[in-house]
C-alpha cells in the first residue's frame, strides 16, 4: 500500500493480492464516508464501465455484485452488467442521480490504467473521478470519493490494452472492493444505530 498526494488530496493504494486488503480498504472507506456524510445523506455507488471490454468491466461487475445485496443495505447502485453506465450515458445518469437523490454522496468506481508495477492495485481517494482519462475521453468528473482498480498499464494503444486485460485481475479486484464495501456499509449501519 502506498500513498501520494495529487491536487492536495490523498490517494491510497491497496494491493488486491495481499491478505487483509478488503478490511483495510473497507476501514479507510468507512473513515472517509464518516468524515463527510451526515446520517440522513443518501449514499450512491456509481459503477462506471462497459461489459464489452474485459479491462473496462470492473465497475459493472462491482455494480452487479452490490445490487444483489441492495435490498438489505442503505445505499443505491447505478451501473451493473445489465445496465452499465459508460461514456454514452454517463452525463444523463449523473443528471438523473442529482434529480432522484437530492444532495447524494457519490462514490465513483471505475477501472484505470497505470504503471505496470501497479497492476492489481486498488486506489481510494477524495474528490471527483475523471472517467475515460486513461483512453483520452472527455467525460464529466463525478463523485465525492473514488475507487479505481488498476487493470493494466498505460501505454501506446490504451484501447487495445483494455481488450487484452486478464479477467482474473479484474475479478480479484472486484471481489476485494465488494468485500470492503460490505464491511463499510455494515460499520456505517452500526455507527448510525449507536448514534440514535
Amino acid at each position: 500500500m502506498g500513498i501520494f498526494l495529487k491536487n492536495k488530496s490523498t490517494i491510497t493504494y491497496f494491493n488486491s493480492m495481499e491478505k487483509g486488503t478488503a478490511f483495510e480498504l473497507g476501514r479507510n472507506l468507512t473513515e472517509l464516508i464518516r468524515e463527510h456524510v451526515l446520517m440522513n445523506k443518501t449514499i450512491v455507488f456509481l459503477c462506471i464501465g462497459s461489459d464489452r471490454a474485459t479491462g473496462d468491466c470492473l465497475g459493472p461487475i462491482i455494480g452487479y455484485k452490490l445490487s444483489k445485496h441492495r435490498k438489505s443495505q442503505n445505499y443505491y447502485v447505478y451501473g451493473t452488467l445489465e445496465e452499465p453506465v459508460h461514456a454514452k450515458n454517463l452525463k444523463d445518469t449523473i443528471e438523473m442521480i442529482d434529480q432522484t437523490h437530492e444532495d447524494a454522496f457519490i462514490i465513483a468506481i471505475d477501472a484505470s490504467l497505470g504503471k505496470s508495477n501497479h497492476i492489481g492495485y486498488i486506489t481510494l481517494g477524495e474528490g471527483p473521478l475523471k472517467p475515460g482519462a486513461g483512453v483520452d475521453k472527455d467525460l464529466p468528473e463525478v463523485g465525492d470519493i473514488f475507487i479505481t482498480g488498476i487493470v493494466n498499464f498505460s501505454g501506446l494503444l490504451d484501447h487495445m490494452l483494455l481488450q487484452t486485460t486478464r479477467l482474473n485481475v479484474v475479478m480479484s479486484m472486484a471481489d476485494q472492493i465488494c468485500l470492503a464495501i460490505n464491511y463499510c456499509t455494515y460499520q456505517l449501519k452500526s455507527f448510525m444505530v449507536q448514534a440514535l
